[in-house]
Order: C-alpha cells, then structure tokens, then sequence
C-alpha cells in the first residue's frame, strides 16, 4: 500500500512538471492586400495632397475569430476622434465597414472606396496578435488532487500589434506609418479559459489602439517636418488658400 502511495505521488510530480503550451496566430497584412501578385509593380508617383484632406480608415482584410465587425468600427472610431483637432490638415474621417474591402483587392479596391467615399487618403490598418496558452505546474498539480474549480490554473500571454500604414490612393505612395503594441498576461481556470481569452485579445487590440494614437500623432508631426523640408517629393494643395 505505501509502494502505491509512492508510485501515485510520483506520477503527480511528473505531471506537474510538464508544461503544456500552445498558442494561436492571427493576422492581416497590408502588404497581401495591396501586392497580391508579385509580378506586377505599382510605381508611386509624387502625390498632390489637397488640405484639409478626406481621409478613410479600414482593416485589410484577414482572419480574427475574437474581433467582431462592431469591435473594428469602435476601434476606428476611437482613433479617429484624436485627430479632429487637426482642422487645417483633416477634414474628415470615414470608417470604411470591411466588407468593402476585397481580399487582396488591391488600389484597384481602393480606387472604388475613393469613389465611393470621395476620399483622398486611406489609413490601411493591419493586425498580428499571438496568444500563448501555459498550463502551469501548479495548475496540473491541482487540477489533478483538487480540481479546476479551485485554483487560477491556466496562465494566459497575448501579443498584439495593430499598424496603420497611410496611402494617398491617387499616387499610390505610402505617406507614412505608425504601429501600436501591448502584451497582455492573466490567469484563468480551465473552466473559464475561453472567455478569459476572448476578453484579453480584445483588451489587446485596445491597449494595442492607444499605443497606436500616440505613435500616429509622432509620425504626423514628422511627416508635416518632411513635407516642408522635401517640397520636390510632396505637392500640397491648400483649399482654403
């Protein structure tokens, strides 16, 4: 009977001591979207930018089983608002739905949208997120003896970044770009591990937005730097004047 005891405790610790990992990708790429056939080449030409300019936003297209439709227009929104104090360089912004947008649509998808929208300029945003699931030694340890009801077992790590790349659709040049990252860590038991997923990719995409403001306000600023200091690479327009 104690050999038995001996045995079933050693069987435990050896369970406990291995760690099961997995982890899930999903991701966009502005770069499939636009230049899905590798041998044909869009040569960007100077761009004549019209201030204040009309600008779109819209997810490439891509594959995130947690980020609904309603989540992207939230998210657009909410990076939108932190540019309507720039009057004099925005006039507006549009939040393009995505199924406007076609996979690997190319600007031959963005020229309909221009039409469609009467927009000049579109922030591309594209994703990459990796969630890594751990299922820890203590979580084993207790699962085994005890039960998943009882103990935080499953430790939770996600990735994000979400990336704007700005085009001037006519020019078909990329005017600047900006990302936005957060990494994410939380536990959950093995009874709640799905929901505690699901509310932690969107929290990524979240924290992953406020990171991406901040950037887009720098790159701006230092694109505005750039227009002035390299008016052979830049044709401006202003409306008003």
């Amino acid at each position: 009977m104690k050999t038995l005891k001996i045995v079933f405790i050693s069987v435990i610790i050896v369970l406990a001591s291995c760690s099961l990992s997995k982890s899930k990708h999903y991701s966009s790429s502005t770069v499939q979207y636009l230049y899905p056939d590798k041998k044909t080449i869009e040569t960007p030409k100077i761009p004549s930018l019209a201030l204040p300019l009309r600008v779109g936003a819209a997810f490439v297209p891509g594959r995130n089983i947690y980020l609904t439709e309603r989540d992207k227009i939230d998210l657009m929104q909410k990076v939108s608002k932190n540019f309507q104090q720039y009057d004099d360089f925005v006039k507006s912004i549009e939040i393009i739905p995505s199924a406007y947008l076609i996979k690997k649509g190319s600007f031959a998808n963005l020229d309909q949208i221009s039409a469609m929208y009467n927009i000049d300029v579109i922030a591309l945003i594209s994703y990459d997120q990796t969630r890594f699931t751990d299922s820890s030694l203590a979580s084993v340890t207790y699962w085994t003896i005890v039960g998943a009801y009882v103990v935080q077992g499953e430790r939770n790590e996600t990735h994000t970044m979400v990336d704007a790349a700005i085009y001037d659709i006519k020019s078909r040049k990329m005017l600047f770009r900006a990302p936005g990252i957060s990494h994410i860590k939380s536990r959950a038991t093995l009874v709640n591990l799905s929901e505690q997923v699901r509310l932690d990719s969107i929290e990524g995409f979240k924290m992953a937005s406020q990171d991406l403001v901040v950037n887009l306000k720098e790159q701006l600023k230092l694109f505005q730097e750039k227009v002035e200091d390299m008016p052979q690479d830049y044709k401006i327009i202003n409306k008003s004047n």
